[in-house]
């Protein structure tokens, strides 16, 4: 290509990239299939590699990350970042709108007007432009330092790379240094994407916490395939003094930042009341988490005035939605060890009636949580469910602890093996290290082997497998396939005919392809979707088994610290004993040829089945859109292109309706075949 059609080229690529980003995360009506966007970014890349000198600061592809910080270094804000009051009480939000009225009042200004504003549930960052170009990014830190992660920031697509000042009487910002200031965050279907290519056991319990982890990480390309999104609330640069938060709010639309659009100048308590009203209901239908409402003073010329105390500004408040909670007691906790050896502390509480539903357990993550709770058994606790449907613990009834609680004292052996636990350097949770031996363990990874999304063997539930387990039948998902008839009638409440149902379903799962195998094994760090690229880059478990740091960490989905659990996995001498024993049961340890497509007729599209189809099982029907160049995901979102809908469908087919995704039944699907 001629350098001059090369330069065209590249603009018109960035120009489109920049585009559909802000079709994606800020207007949430993306025109193109995920595929399509990477071809973008593909040929872009394409490009600048061989032409270099055409690559610009703020082109997209310098959003695909690629640094590895060791430390990320301390810097101190032009401003302190302040946190804000939080309030649950409309009677506190009119407390708060005639305390600040009398301030204003009292310097001379009119009625005050208050700009309501949704609040996200995200990590507050700060980025620093000079001279229009992104310079840093940081984090909240302390409120007055912050840790400097701007390779990390970088690579979130609602974050501008550069910035142009517009200008006229509204603006009229000068150019030199300028700081906005928003939260980051994940949006539902991105968590729900992230999630989904993790193994249970990896599995992050809400978005935020999801994005600070994120945020943290020091492989800015893991951080990269993370979608985050970020959105501006702040804006404070040269010659701004006069504009109010509205009009920062519009400037900030106007320099390309995502705002939610969702805010509101609001004339009095009436109408604050009214939008908290309005979004307590409407808020569950964004494709993110808020959890409240912020009004800020419009004046802006008023906040230096009217101050703040030593954490908090007197301009602004946050209203927080009050979760759906109920008090109960703790009755004990117990110790689960998971098939990855992670101790998880699990609360037994006295039942208690939430959202519609008895609850009577409630994981408690992990120790540190216990600690920041201040928890001990007997403890009469608030549990809750906001967005999310598990219910958590998140607080002590103090004032009603009774004086024969007990302290909850962490474990120092497995409770399952009695191995000593270990907890490995920076990390929260405890682990049981005895992989080979500890019968937990045994029993999750033969259970995960089996499990729906796996190699899906019928009839081989819990019971079952802690009965296999016990007697020494089984140590490893290879020891199913060398059961036979007679040991499995041996076994307690199992007689000829469900033996003989199990080992149908054991012969049926010989014939699961490579991609699931991948993931039956259960692999630290690797889900369904990251075992699909696996099975695509490392066609054979041989070619797995060999692949080098580099060459896994150049696979879709794949940092350097999945490919060390990776390699470290193949290390173990159970785990070559094991493999070996499948290869002997005659499971499929390579991926079949590449098949040409059938035809296009699903390409671009991202298909969800619920329901029971009558004609097809969910497997076979997977299997037809992927010969047709569609894609199969499991989350219903904006983005997905069609739901066949099949008998008694439920959750799944009713946020389709509400989003307007497309749904159709099993006919029309047929006939789209």
């Amino acid at each position: 290509m001629e350098r001059s059609k090369a330069r065209e080229e590249a603009e018109r690529l960035r120009n489109e990239i920049n585009r559909h980003n802000r079709l994606y995360y800020v207007e949430a009506r993306p025109v193109i299939s995920d595929v399509a966007f990477d071809r973008l970014l593909e040929r872009l890349i394409a490009i600048e590699r061989e032409f270099p000198d055409l690559v610009t600061p703020d082109s997209p592809s310098q959003r695909v990350g690629g640094e590895v910080t060791k430390v990320f270094p301390v810097v101190t804000h032009r401003e302190p970042m302040l946190s804000l009051s939080n309030t649950y009480s409309i009677d506190e939000v009119s407390d708060f709108c005639r305390r600040v009225g009398k301030l204003v009042e009292a310097e001379g200004g009119r009625t005050p007007e208050f700009v309501a504003e949704l609040k996200f549930d995200g990590v507050a960052v700060s980025l620093l432009y000079r001279d229009g170009m992104l310079l840093r990014g940081a984090t909240r830190g302390d409120g007055t330092r912050g840790d400097d992660i701007t390779a990390n920031l970088r690579t979130i697509p609602t974050v501008p790379l550069s910035i142009t000042l517009p200008g006229g009487p509204l603006f009229g910002m000068q150019e030199g240094d300028v700081e906005v200031r928003g939260e980051v965050f994940m949006r539902k279907e991105d968590f729900a994407k992230l999630n989904d290519a993790r193994p249970e056991e990896d599995c992050f319990a809400n978005p935020r916490n999801a994005t600070a982890g994120t945020l943290k990480l020091q492989d800015s390309a893991e951080v990269a395939r993370r979608r985050m999104s970020f959105v501006a609330y702040f804006l404070k640069g040269e010659g701004d003094g006069g504009s109010s938060q509205l009009q920062r709010l519009c400037q900030l639309e106007a320099m390309g930042f995502m705002t939610g659009g969702n805010y509101r100048l609001c004339r009095g308590e009436e109408e604050i009341a009214g939008f908290i009203g309005e979004w307590s209901e409407k808020r569950w239908t964004l494709p993110y988490e808020t959890d409240g409402v912020v009004l800020k003073l419009n004046d802006t010329s008023l906040w230096d005035r009217l101050g703040a105390t030593s954490k908090s500004p007197r301009w602004a408040i946050a209203y927080k939605y009050p979760a759906l909670q109920a008090k109960t007691t703790l009755r004990d906790v117990v110790f689960q060890v998971g098939r990855l050896g992670t101790i998880t502390p699990v609360a037994e509480l006295e039942p208690v009636r939430l959202a519609g539903s008895t609850v009577s357990r409630s994981t408690l993550h992990n120790f540190d949580e216990i600690e920041r709770l201040g928890l001990r058994i007997g403890d009469r606790v608030m549990i809750e469910k906001s967005g999310e449907v598990i219910p958590k613990v998140v607080a002590v009834v103090t004032d009603e602890r009774s004086a024969s609680t007990d302290a909850i004292e962490v474990p120092e052996q497995c409770p399952e093996c009695g191995t000593p636990l270990v907890r490995p350097e920076g990390e929260v949770s405890y682990y049981c290290p005895n992989e080979e031996g500890c019968p937990a363990q045994k029993r999750g990874r033969i259970l995960h082997f089996a499990s729906r999304n796996a190699m899906d063997i019928q009839n081989l539930g819990d019971a079952l497998v802690a009965q296999l387990v016990s007697q020494g039948l089984v140590g490893d998902p290879g020891d199913l396939y060398r059961l036979g008839q007679d040991q499995l009638e041996g076994l307690e409440r199992m007689g000829a005919k469900s033996a003989r149902n199990l080992l149908d379903a054991l012969a049926e799962s010989r014939s699961r392809d490579y991609g699931r195998l991948l993931y039956a094994l259960g692999i630290r760090h690797v889900g369904q979707a990251t075992a699909r690229e696996l099975a695509r880059a490392c066609p054979s478990v041989e070619h797995l088994r060999a692949a080098g740091e580099d060459e896994l960490a150049a696979v879709p989905d794949i940092g350097p610290v999945v490919a060390r659990s990776i390699i470290g996995f193949f290390t173990r001498p159970w785990v070559r004993d094991m493999l070996r024993k499948l290869h002997e049961a005659g499971l499929r340890m390579q991926a079949d040829a590449p098949t040409q497509l059938v035809n296009r007729n699903f390409e671009g599209l991202s298909v969800i089945f619920t329901g029971g189809l009558e004609r097809y099982d969910r497997q076979t029907a997977a299997q037809l859109v992927l010969e047709r160049g569609g894609r199969v995901v499991s989350s219903v979102s904006k983005k997905t292109g069609l739901v066949v809908a099949g008998s008694e469908a439920g959750s799944k087919l009713d946020k389709a309706l509400k989003l307007g995704v497309r749904v159709i039944g099993e006919d029309e699907f047929e006939a789209m075949l």
